[in-house]
């Protein structure tokens, strides 16, 4: 057994970790690449993020999902290369909303450089994708725009924040599903969309992959909680402080509503209070991680991980198979 990537994926396939390995090598070099300017400042903006490394998530993905077709076809790689792009620009952009300092261990770009010069590298790595992605077709077009539209689209909101009436971790979910599932989706379409996969495994992928970015994401709320140190690098707590209603603060509301319980009211409440103080943001922080909440949140990484290992079960047996499957109890195991 051994181990692809910072993600730390066991794969057991000897041919299967060199196809792997290799094209991630090609990804990363293909990352640089797409970053480079004639603007010596441009590349350094573009290339802060890439060269601060990452688990390549998405990456991974693609080289999975392309074992199902030709795993060498070449729209492969710079599909890859458009789907971690896209990611890297989003990351940009968050970073600049959430007014966050850190990001991947390094100061974030908007720290660095200001606001502005964050928001528009981040538009520059939207435009080299967009290049690249021209050259793989109007109908890889199409599927990155789509999943584009509902990214913003549940970016949006999330920043608008629920309708009237609308359960607010129903609300939540569905934003997680726009705002992370949509990418993780389009990596395993275009694995397997580009090695040449007959439609419905590109299918199967797509769901497979759409439900494994929604567990993904509620476990970076569950560590963004209960981590002493972030594994993507950012401060824990950030969307704490900054009153973003992860899934754990979601479910100890919900709770608070149900039970009313005077203990779980006192912490919604310290939770409404001024999060930018540190005394009060380490007692919230302190709270949440002996809350049943958290609990609850791990148990729906869980379920969200189960549903996506369930989606792949129309696929053959593969060592690929194996490794999608292991994805999600990698997934789970950083929830704890």
């Amino acid at each position: 057994m051994t181990v692809v990537g910072p993600f730390g994926l066991s794969v057991r396939d000897q041919a299967l970790e060199a196809d792997v390995q290799a094209g991630l090598a090609a990804v990363e070099e293909g990352l640089l690449e797409a970053t480079k300017s004639e603007v010596p400042f441009i590349t350094e903006a573009a290339q802060h993020l890439v060269r601060a490394g990452g688990k390549r998530f998405r990456p991974l993905l693609v080289m999975l999902a392309a074992q199902f077709g030709d795993p060498y076809a070449p729209g492969i790689v710079p599909s890859a290369v458009v789907v971690e792009l896209t990611h890297l620009a989003t990351l940009y952009h968050d970073d600049v909303m959430d007014e966050a300092e850190v990001r991947r261990g390094v100061d974030s770009a908007n720290a660095r450089w200001g606001n502005s010069v964050a928001v528009l590298t981040g538009d520059f790595l939207f435009a080299r994708a967009s290049h690249i992605l021209a050259d793989l077709g109007p109908e890889a077009v199409r599927v990155q725009a789509e999943a584009f539209e509902r990214l913003v689209t549940g970016q949006i909101l999330e920043t608008a924040g629920p309708q009237d009436g609308r359960d607010p971790v129903e609300h939540y979910l569905d934003v997680l599903g726009g705002k992370t599932g949509s990418l993780v989706a389009v990596a395993c379409r275009f694995g397997a969309m580009m090695s040449g996969a007959d439609e419905t495994v590109v299918d199967v992928l797509t769901q497979y992959g759409e439900r494994l970015g929604v567990a993904f994401q509620l476990a970076d709320d569950v560590l963004d909680i209960a981590s002493d140190s972030h594994e993507s690098g950012k401060t824990p707590g950030t969307d704490l402080r900054e009153g973003i209603p992860t899934l754990p603060v979601l479910r100890l509301r919900e709770r608070a509503a149900r039970l009313g319980l005077a203990e779980d009211i006192a912490l919604c409440e310290l939770l409404d209070s001024d999060l930018t103080d540190d005394t009060r943001h380490a007692e919230a922080l302190a709270g949440l991680r002996v809350h049943p909440a958290l609990e609850q949140a791990r148990r729906d990484t869980v379920r969200y991980a189960e549903d996506a290992r369930s989606a792949l079960a129309p696929l053959r047996e593969c060592d690929a198979k194996v490794a999608l499957m292991e994805m999600c109890d990698a997934v789970v195991h950083r929830a704890g």
